[in-house]
């Protein structure tokens, strides 16, 4: 009997071991793991979040030139890492000097970073830094670790098949916040410095670039804030672990590629259009104080400098707020010919369709940008409101309550939202 409840127990234990782990080989020590997540579902959940990391970094960079260079710098380094995943590389809008990587491929870099950085060997670090990350899976088990294979699955859900329920859309904004604030420990930091190094040199680049990058962000941190090091901690023992592993490891290294005019020529567009960027982020301190006016100024100003997607996007929301919706239209859908990945301008074109009462055309734009970021409690409430406006009572509830089920309660919406539902429900 004993035998029979042992052998019971060992099945079982297989049976959950199979339902919830994927056997895979490690790329870069060649073992056998076992992991919650496989690669595919990996890049699937990494996918379903660069649309909120767009979003959250005001918009991709509307550059063909730069972006095809950033594309060009980090596939000649992932083409030499052990891990084959799709990888995709963005440079993107925010001020904010910083460099981040989703799980399973894609890589961001901001437009703010690229403005200090020296010498293209630095940018070849920054990226193989982050490919690091990516090729040490630290993405995929912060996931594993911090959410339940139920989370998960749900997550695989709403990137597969992009499931309205609650619960799915919940799951994907916890572990899309998680994503986008994930701090690595000092291990995989040092762990990411090894391989970054390893890979920059492998691609033929000079990898003190990354020590000059490092150097760059110790002597910004005495007068203001660098993002990247409030998720990559940069302690100093980091900066000597990789002076230490250059000078003994890769001895020849100071005979590599170290800059190009391509880098060069690249900053210099940069630069053209940075008083544009500036125009927009002082007319945001003023967006938020409400003096719009103020606001508005600045931005007519930023878009005669350059007509970004960012400067649109930002006068858009200014002209809703000022009730001018065609022109809130119009700036909007600017900022989406540009930038179709961008949230947004998507979501404020909605709204501005919904003011003019052109229900069917926000429906349109609403559900577009839903396709993109399906976590915003804003975006299910004003559906709700579209759907009930022409009539399509089923819709309004599924919007209405997801709205509701998402919201932290503060957006000052909740009530109506709750009236809302009573009515359409008939109580």
């Amino acid at each position: 009997m004993k035998k029979k409840l042992f052998s019971l127990f060992i099945l079982t234990i297989f049976s959950v071991l199979n339902f919830s782990c994927v056997s895979e080989i490690d790329p870069l020590s060649g073992q056998r793991v076992y992991t919650l997540l496989s690669t595919q579902q990996e890049i699937q959940i990494g996918h379903k979040v660069v649309p909120s990391a767009i979003n959250e970094s005001d918009g991709l960079y509307p550059d063909r030139e730069i972006q095809r260079y950033i594309r060009d710098i980090g596939m000649s380094i992932a083409a030499i890492t052990p891990r084959r995943i799709d990888y995709q590389f963005y440079v993107v809008n925010s001020s904010e000097v910083n460099a981040f990587a989703l799980p399973g491929g894609p890589v961001f870099i901001t437009r703010g970073i690229l403005l200090k950085i020296n010498k293209e060997s630095e940018l070849a670090g920054v990226i193989a830094h982050e490919l690091g990350h990516i090729n040490a899976r630290h993405h995929a088990k912060f996931l594993e670790k911090s959410f339940g294979m139920n989370i998960l699955l749900n997550i695989l859900g709403v990137a597969l098949h992009n499931s309205s329920y609650s619960s799915a859309i919940m799951s994907l904004a916890q572990v899309s916040t998680g994503l986008l604030q994930l701090k690595f420990s000092r291990e995989q930091e040092n762990e990411a410095d090894a391989l970054g190094v390893r890979f920059s040199y492998q691609a033929g680049y000079d990898p003190e670039g990354l020590l000059g990058m490092f150097q760059t962000f110790k002597t910004m941190e005495r007068t203001g804030t660098v993002e990247w090091l409030s998720t990559h901690p940069l302690p100093d023992t980091r900066i000597n672990n990789v002076q230490k592993m250059i000078s003994t490891q890769y001895p020849d290294s100071y005979r590599f590629k170290q800059d190009s005019e391509r880098f060069h020529k690249i900053q210099e567009i940069l630069n053209t259009t940075k008083e544009s960027y500036d125009y927009v982020e002082k007319a945001k301190k003023y967006i938020k104080t409400r003096n719009y006016y103020d606001a508005l100024n600045l931005l007519d100003k930023a878009v005669q400098v350059y007509g970004s997607n960012m400067a649109y996007t930002y006068r858009a929301l200014v002209n809703l707020y000022l009730k001018k919706y065609p022109e809130a239209i119009q700036d909007a859908q600017k900022a989406i010919d540009l930038d179709n990945l961008y949230f947004k301008p998507m979501f404020i074109k909605g709204l501005a369709l919904l003011q003019m009462r052109q229900w069917h055309e926000s429906i349109n734009i609403l559900e577009r940008a839903k396709s993109l970021i399906s976590d915003s409690p804003d975006l299910y409430y004003y559906l709700g409101i579209d759907y009930q406006s022409i009539g399509d009572r089923s819709k309004a509830i599924e919007n209405l309550s997801n709205a509701l089920n998402l919201t932290d309660g503060k957006r000052g919406w909740e009530a109506d939202a709750q009236r809302r539902l009573r009515q359409l429900r008939g109580y």
